[in-house]
Order: structure tokens, then C-alpha cells, then sequence
């Protein structure tokens, strides 16, 4: 038996057993979880209101959230159904971690020469000093690739050029993904293979691309007997980005000083100036996937390909980087804020090769997570296959949602399907890759409609 088809066994058990479990609970609390529900509701609703206010009403709504809270839990306590509760989330906890298990690829990528001179750039500074800690640049001299350390106020782009002018064939990046954004930029536009070493903080791109974010000295072997495969790229008013672009919400907590030391606080501090009664609409225009025109004025997030949102297993990562779409996903602000505005779907995401966001003043901007101001119009584009990527053979080739379908019903079904010795998922197959050469970007936007919550 292999390790995913066990994985698959163990995950339909313990989704079985999460199922009866809350069954069991819903049927012996009835109706008094229906009450323990009702306050979490109310609770919800208590803490988003003190968390867009500030003063008093803020401290008021936090406050009742917290006692509602504590009601509910004290509720779930004295009826009994604690160790039944436990039971459900211990079960879908486990059946999650089993799934991600079962759904794990690995992707046999086609191989390529050895550059001759690989030059590897590294910020001593990202992810807490992993450059030093993990001796990146004697790693990188024993597998002959030339070490570029970057000091305070190097400028990365002119250090890259500089490189290529003297020879280099490869190019490598340990930092953070506006660092790589930079670097990747350079490759493509001399068609330079490019490896995402991860010695960043949370290393997104790495993530994505298949590179094991453990294993930050064995993603030099990129360049050592390591596979490649082509990506896209995304530019905004032609500047590159390799994850996403926010507007909105984030990109103005980004652009607020200290920013980088508290991030949580710092985007909760944010939250009335955006979504509160006394906020001031950020007035961003775009166009929805039908051609009609909307507005928001809570957060737009424009991605390199779509992002898997809002999923229990492995939300927040790419399935692909190589589709030739953006991601765009838009979350409306809340209703009331005008005397026209009424909430209608709060949050809807679609593809799309290009898109325009318009405005009448400078946009704050977080490009891969570093704040930008730009000015209006922002036009994004796509950029398919313009990056060609190594990574170390060792490692997965492939984002860790690359073969999880998408909704729980298919979900379902394909740990069936491999619990029971089928194969799901054959992934990069040549007829893959032959058919997606074979497709113009314009019939594989007609492949990925957009889809919405309603």
C-alpha cells in the first residue's frame, strides 16, 4: 500500500468519525445547541463591531464578544457535550492533516544542462539571518555558484545587470519575494534560468513553486543536476511581482509606520480607517469578469494565477503558476457606507489575462508585500512562461494544492477513488504540457470561468 493511499484511508475514517461524532452531538443537545450557535453568532458579530470603531465602542464590542464567548463555551461544559465537541474537531483536524497528506505531489520535471556560472544573491538580514545560519555562502562556493552578499542600500536590480555583464548564466535569490520579484525579472528578460532559494521570512513564491521551505541549503542544488519548468510572471505599470498585488485594507496598514515589528496590531489599527461608520471610502474603480463597472473600498487582491481561497486544506497557496491568468479577488466593504451603497456579494474572485483598477488620486499598494504609492491607472497584466525555474530534484516540483480539487463534494471523491488504489491525479503529464502548449491564453481564460460566493 503506498503512503497517499493510507493517507487517503486515514482521512475518510476520520472525516467518518467527525461526521457521526457531530451528528451524535447535534442530536442529544437538541435544541440546546442551537443556543450555544446563536451566541457565537452574536459573539461574531460583537467583536467585528469593536474591532471598526475605536475609543469606548471599541472596548464595548470586544468586551461583549468575549463574555458572549465564554457563554457559549460554559454552555457547551454544562450540557455535556465537551468531550463529544472534542472528538468533532480532534477528527477534522486529523482528516485535514491526513488529506494534505494524500493529496501531496511530487512532479518529475525535465532536465537541463548545468549553467556554467550561477550567481547566487543573498540578503543576510531576510528571515532572521538564515544566510548565516545556514552558511548559504560557503553552501553555494561548494557547488560552484558565485555568493553576492547584499549590503544596506544595494541596489539588487544593478547588482543583477552587473552579474549577467560579466557572465553569469543562472541566477539565484535567497530573501524575501520582493527581493526574488527583482531577480526573476532579470532572468526572464535574458531567459536565464532563475532558482527561489528560501531564506526568506515566510517564502510564499518558494512555497508555490515547489521548493521545500525547509530545506534552504538543498534548493541550491537547483543548479546542480536540478529540473526545470516555465512559470508566468505579473507586472503592475510594468513593475514585476511574483505573488500579488493588495489594495485596500492591507495596503494601507503596509504603508503605516511600524508596520514590520507589529503586523497584526498594526492592520487591526487600520481596520475603522477602512471599513468603520467614520472611515474614508477608498474609491478604487474596476471592472467585473462581465465588463460592468463597480467600486469598493475594502481590499482587492490581484494575483500571479488564483490564489485557493478560503478551503480548508491549503487555502492561501496557488494550485498553479503556470495557467496565464491573474487571480483577482475583490471583498466588498460593508453596507450602509453611502447613500446608495447596499452590501451585495462580499466576496468574489475570477481569472483574467488583464485588469484595471482606476482612481482619482495615488493608490497605496503592498507589491509582494512591500508599500508602494502608484498612480492611477493601475494595469496588470499577465506575462505566461516568461520565467524558466530550477529546483533541486529533491524537492515537491509542485505547489502542496496542485492536486487537491476544488470543492469538498470532488474532494470527497478522489480520496475514494485513491483509498480504494485509483490513480487521481497524474501530475505535468506530457499530454498536460502538449495540450497546454497547444491553447492560446484567451482558450484557457474560457477553461477557468470566474466564480463568486453568493
Amino acid at each position: 500500500m503506498t503512503p497517499r493511499r493510507a493517507a487517503a484511508i486515514v482521512a475518510l475514517v476520520l472525516f467518518a468519525v467527525g461526521l457521526a461524532a457531530g451528528a451524535y452531538l447535534a442530536i442529544t443537545s437538541f435544541p440546546g445547541g442551537l443556543l450555544a450557535v446563536a451566541l457565537l453568532i452574536v459573539s461574531a458579530g460583537a467583536a467585528w463591531y469593536g474591532l471598526i470603531r475605536r475609543g469606548s465602542a471599541r472596548i464595548a464590542g470586544l468586551a461583549c464578544a468575549a463574555l458572549l464567548l465564554l457563554a457559549s463555551v460554559a454552555w457547551v461544559i454544562v450540557s455535556g457535550g465537551i468531550v463529544d465537541l472534542l472528538v468533532v474537531g480532534l477528527a477534522a483536524l486529523g482528516g485535514v492533516a491526513a488529506s494534505r497528506r494524500a493529496f501531496a505531489v511530487r512532479v518529475p520535471l525535465p532536465g537541463a544542462p548545468d549553467p556554467a556560472r550561477p550567481v547566487l544573491f543573498f540578503n543576510p538580514k531576510s528571515g532572521g539571518g538564515k544566510a548565516e545560519k545556514f552558511e548559504l555562502a560557503a553552501n553555494a562556493r561548494a557547488r560552484g555558484i558565485e555568493p553576492i552578499e547584499l549590503a544596506l542600500g544595494t541596489d539588487l536590480e544593478a547588482l543583477v545587470r552587473d552579474a549577467v555583464e560579466r557572465g553569469a548564466d543562472a541566477l539565484a535569490m535567497a530573501g524575501g519575494d520582493g527581493s526574488q520579484a527583482i531577480v526573476a525579472a532579470v532572468a526572464a528578460e535574458r531567459d536565464l534560468p532563475y532558482a527561489c532559494i528560501p531564506a526568506g521570512t515566510r517564502n510564499h513564491f518558494a512555497l508555490d513553486l515547489g521548493v521545500d521551505r525547509d530545506d534552504v541549503v538543498g534548493a541550491l542544488d537547483a543548479f546542480v543536476g536540478g529540473g526545470e519548468r516555465r512559470v508566468d510572471l505579473a507586472e503592475v505599470n510594468g513593475r514585476v511581482f511574483v505573488n500579488n498585488v493588495s489594495l485596500g485594507l492591507y495596503a494601507e496598514a503596509v504603508q503605516r509606520e511600524g508596520y514590520r515589528e507589529r503586523k497584526l496590531w498594526t492592520i487591526v489599527d487600520t481596520l475603522p480607517d477602512v471599513l468603520g461608520p467614520e472611515g474614508e471610502p477608498l474609491d478604487l474603480r474596476w471592472a467585473g469578469p462581465g465588463g460592468h463597472r463597480h467600486s469598493s473600498g475594502a481590499a482587492i487582491l490581484v494575483s500571479n494565477n488564483r490564489y485557493r481561497l478560503g478551503r480548508a486544506i491549503d487555502s492561501g497557496t496557488r494550485p498553479r503558476i503556470d495557467d496565464g491568468l491573474l487571480g483577482v479577488t475583490v471583498a466588498s466593504e460593508p453596507a450602509g457606507r453611502g447613500p446608495r451603497q447596499r452590501l451585495q456579494r462580499p466576496w468574489r474572485t475570477w481569472s483574467t489575462p488583464e485588469f484595471e483598477v482606476r482612481a482619482d488620486h495615488p493608490i497605496a499598494a503592498g507589491i509582494d508585500g512591500e508599500a508602494v504609492r502608484l498612480d492611477p491607472p493601475l494595469r496588470f497584466r499577465i506575462k505566461p512562461g516568461v520565467l524558466r525555474v530550477r529546483i533541486a530534484r529533491a524537492h515537491p516540483g509542485a505547489s502542496p494544492s496542485a492536486a487537491i480539487p476544488e470543492g469538498p463534494a470532488d474532494g470527497a471523491r478522489a480520496l475514494v477513488r485513491m483509498a480504494l488504489g485509483h490513480p487521481v491525479w497524474e501530475p505535468d503529464s506530457a499530454q498536460h504540457r502538449r495540450g497546454r502548449r497547444n491553447k492560446t491564453t484567451d482558450e484557457r481564460a474560457k477553461e477557468s470561468p470566474w466564480t463568486s460566493s453568493r
